[in-house]
């Protein structure tokens, strides 16, 4: 087992990561940059290391500085957490040249996944259903023959793409030939890569996603579905397990092709099959593969009572993973994300100091959080500030739970989008399951009118 860990990261996950550390009595190591100096997970972990100033680019994606960190620390391991470099090849192969554990999948994994063209073609031929759609695009008139061969409604995604980032849904071929340079541009500057990909647009879809588990001796295993359907302009709002659309049946065989998928790229670790599910035709489809831990990744932990951090250290640390019966799914679990954003403004970005916060509790809710009162949310990295995730024993005690954990859920300082969540929870089609990718794009002044 690892006596030392070194976390590449910062905020909630960090906190989580650390957290898992101590109870495995690994030692913690953490970075920041020097606007997260008084940050939670500084000041939790056995040792801390400065990497850079307040920009993202210059601290926590500064490689040559954390894996200066990692060697004087004498680190074991590194754990990356989610974004940033947790699905950076370069980033992964340096730590194996340095002997440091990267605790995530192989080089390889993460590069096939990572290249979501290449992923498409490595499911086509493991025989998973896959969106219709275009292999790497070399030009716009490239993008505008197959959008006429797919077509419309397309949606141009990045190759190298994540978060929503380089992403446009496309209706019309003038509307292509608008956007297929600003999707480049902004796959650029996000991912240092403006290749572009086409795949058809369904319209009435859930987003359904499945965690994967597997060791390094071929034992891969799905934990169940998560529902990630509450979205926003490709951002995920609110998650679930299990989904409210997915019977026992569908489950099986959605399982069965998230294990046949990572299989086909050799898996191992924690990692997510993410599904495209037709509403109106009843089909799901390969979307992509995250290979890494998930954000939403809680939900799933507390139907299954698992501790998902947990097996990423084992398994990365070479151990065995077997399970004496298969995994069955407990309850319900709903997770809200948390956001210094104000969603009457556009949800645009809130910045200031935290004056007051309280937490809600009692049974059945978890928060993850790095904020405390006095913290200072600044405009240099992502808006979350927490996870709130409450459990039940069915879906309408965990909605009725959450709403309950909402309203005791205090912030001041910053606008947050828990009214937002309040009036997105008692929509009566979200109390239904009915969700759809475009509801909340569609429904969004009706959801905000509730306030």
């Amino acid at each position: 087992m690892f006596k030392k860990i070194l976390i590449a990261n910062r905020g909630e996950i960090a906190v989580r990561v650390i957290r898992t550390c101590k109870e495995l009595g690994i030692k913690t190591v953490a970075i920041y940059s020097k606007a997260d100096s008084e940050s939670l997970h500084v000041k939790m972990a056995d040792e801390a290391y400065c990497v850079g100033p307040s920009s993202v680019k210059d601290s926590y994606l500064n490689i040559p500085n954390i894996i200066s960190a990692c060697l004087v620390s004498k680190a074991d391991a590194i754990h990356p957490g989610y974004g940033l470099l947790s699905e950076n090849t370069k980033f992964a192969e340096i730590c194996k040249n340095h002997k440091i554990v990267f605790i995530g999948p192989s080089v390889e994994s993460i590069s096939m996944m990572g290249n979501k063209a290449t992923a498409r073609e490595t499911m086509i031929t493991a025989g998973v259903p896959v969106v219709p759609g275009s292999s790497c695009l070399n030009n716009l008139n490239e993008a505008l023959k197959y959008a006429s061969e797919i077509g419309y409604p397309v949606i141009l995604k990045a190759v190298s793409g994540g978060g929503g980032k380089g992403m446009r849904v496309i209706r019309t071929s003038s509307e292509l030939q608008k956007q297929f340079p600003l999707a480049k541009s902004e796959a650029l500057v996000s991912f240092g890569d403006d290749r572009m990909y086409l795949e058809k647009f369904i319209e009435s879809a859930k987003h359904i996603e499945f965690q994967i588990l597997a060791d390094k001796y071929g034992n891969t295993f799905h934990l169940g579905e998560r529902d990630c359907s509450s979205q926003r302009r490709n951002q995920k709002l609110i998650e679930e397990s299990p989904s409210p659309v997915v019977s026992d049946k569908l489950r099986n065989e959605m399982g069965d092709y998230a294990i046949k998928a990572a299989i086909s790229c050799r898996y191992f670790t924690v990692g997510t099959i993410e599904f495209i599910y037709d509403l109106s035709e009843n089909k799901f489809y390969f979307m992509e593969m995250n290979t890494r831990i998930q954000v939403e990744h809680p939900v799933t932990e507390a139907v299954t009572f698992s501790d998902l951090v947990k097996y990423q250290i084992l398994i990365s640390a070479g151990e065995k993973i077997s399970f004496k019966k298969d995994i069955k799914l407990s309850g319900h679990a709903i997770e809200c994300r948390i956001n210094a954003e104000d969603p009457f403004n556009d949800f645009a970005p809130s910045t200031g100091k935290i004056v007051k916060w309280y937490l809600p509790g009692g049974f059945g809710v978890r928060v993850d959080t790095h904020v405390y009162q006095g913290a200072e949310v600044t405009p240099f990295y992502d808006s979350l500030l927490a996870k709130l995730i409450v459990f039940g024993q069915n879906r309408d005690e965990a909605i009725v739970r959450m709403d309950r954990a909402l309203s005791e859920f205090t912030i001041e300082g910053v606008k947050t989008t828990i009214p937002f969540h309040k009036a997105l929870l008692n929509m009566q089609a979200f109390r239904e399951g009915n969700i759809s990718t475009s509801f909340v794009e569609k429904n969004l002044k009706d959801i905000l009118a509730q306030n």
